[in-house]
């Protein structure tokens, strides 16, 4: 029996042929050090451990269906944090709506807003739900490219305005997953508005990565800028942020127009996320935030030891202001590989898993993604490995050339 045709549309999903890489390198008896997935590997802090445990001990009418859209404790809360980080102001009633992680949410925005054939405006290279959700919603992806000479920002005026006329959604990340790359002030978010005002188009800024940063760096919300709320919303994840990727609670601020129709959506396919994990949600925004601050402050050791370390040894990488993520350049000498032939060259080699940037769009290729998610030590026996794999270069043919 044939699948729908749409999920012969998607590409190679791009942590499941990491997934590969690593079980064949687990079955040759490599020591894996893991940098492929964004996969924090530090502990949930203990008091939100703490809460759901005594959330769901206690309070036995949390084990009943929870709200679609979210209590109204955690709407709050997000609205309180809004203020309190960015001085935006947000109604909880109708401009907060709780999500089961970001991804979930950025899926199911397109299935809300996008007809068969219907055009979305992704950058590429880009998280992969940013493309894979358009997709499986039926719609057509047109790229944006974003480019190591323009900081990673779209140029909005090399869009046709053919296209931005048939554009429905656009799609936005800073700080960036997979680039890194920033937006110092609203200044680009103004233009974004302006644009998307211009052509009508809808405005999703997933903004997963706001809370680690490094070196005093502090990311602009999208909603901070005027105007936003009349053409977008904002995705937000607490996996990174406090170490709960397995725990999926996130949520989505802005439009409430566009958060009713989501919320709606929603309502036919999931019941929401468990009440006990969001009121402990609830008490990681509105508790102290040194645990975010630990991490963060772990989050730049490892980029410091790993990042001067690669430089030593002669792979020219730059420290990232934020996100847990090194978008790095593929060494001199293996330029003439793709990025999937060196991520499996090296994992082949080293033990060590990376994700080839072609996994993020096509502007990716030449690069490879190093998350810092395992112990700070690991990363001297990264470097180590790293040295001795530059020193051999890429596999040679008989005629002395690069094998591709």
């Amino acid at each position: 029996m044939r699948c729908a045709e749409k999920l012969n549309k998607l590409p190679p999903y791009l942590f499941g042929v990491i997934n590969v890489l690593k079980q064949e390198a687990y079955a040759k008896k490599l020591d894996v050090i893991d940098l492929g997935m964004g996969n924090p590997d530090m502990a949930t802090p203990s008091h939100i451990v703490e809460r759901l445990c005594e959330t769901i001990k206690n309070h036995p009418r949390t084990h009943r269906y929870p709200q679609a859209k979210g209590m109204p404790k955690f709407r709050k809360t997000v609205a309180d944090w809004y203020w309190k980080k960015f001085k935006v102001k947000l109604d909880p009633e109708s401009e907060v709506l709780a999500l089961i992680g970001s991804k979930e949410g950025i899926g199911h925005m397109c299935m809300a807003y996008l007809d068969p054939g219907d055009l979305a405006l992704v950058p590429n290279p880009a998280y992969p739900i940013h493309r894979n959700g358009v997709i499986l919603a039926g719609g057509e992806v047109y790229d944006i490219p974003i480019l190591p000479e323009k900081n990673y920002l779209p140029e909005l005026e090399k869009i046709p305005s053919k296209v931005a006329k048939q554009a429905k959604l656009m799609f936005l990340s800073y700080p960036n997953n997979p680039t890194t790359a920033v937006v110092e002030d609203i200044s680009f978010f103004k233009e974004v508005v302006a644009f998307a005002k211009k052509y009508d188009i809808i405005v999703c800024h997933d903004f997963a990565y706001s809370e680690i940063t490094f070196d005093g760096f502090k990311p602009p919300s999208f909603l901070q800028t005027p105007g936003a709320k009349n053409v977008g919303l904002e995705f937000h994840s607490f996996s990174k942020t406090y170490n709960m990727a397995g725990w999926r609670l996130g949520f989505c601020a802005g439009n409430r127009e566009l958060l009713r129709s989501l919320e709606r959506l929603k309502s036919y396919l999931d019941f929401g996320v468990f009440t006990a994990i969001q009121l402990a949600g609830v008490l990681a925004l509105s508790a102290s935030q040194k645990c975010v601050q630990d991490s963060v402050a772990e989050y730049k050791r490892r980029r410091d030891k790993f990042v001067d370390g690669l430089n030593r040894i002669g792979w020219k990488v730059e420290k990232p202001k934020a996100t847990m993520y090194l978008w790095a350049k593929l060494p001199e000498k293996f330029e003439g590989m793709s990025s999937l032939q060196f991520a499996k060259l090296l994992i082949e080699r080293t033990g060590i898993a990376v994700a080839p940037g072609i996994g993020f769009g096509s502007y990716g290729e030449g690069f490879v993604r190093m998350a810092l998610v395992t112990h700070y030590n690991r990363f001297h026996d990264a470097l180590l490995r790293l040295k001795k794999f530059l020193k051999e270069g890429p596999p040679r043919t008989g005629g002395g050339r690069m094998k591709r």
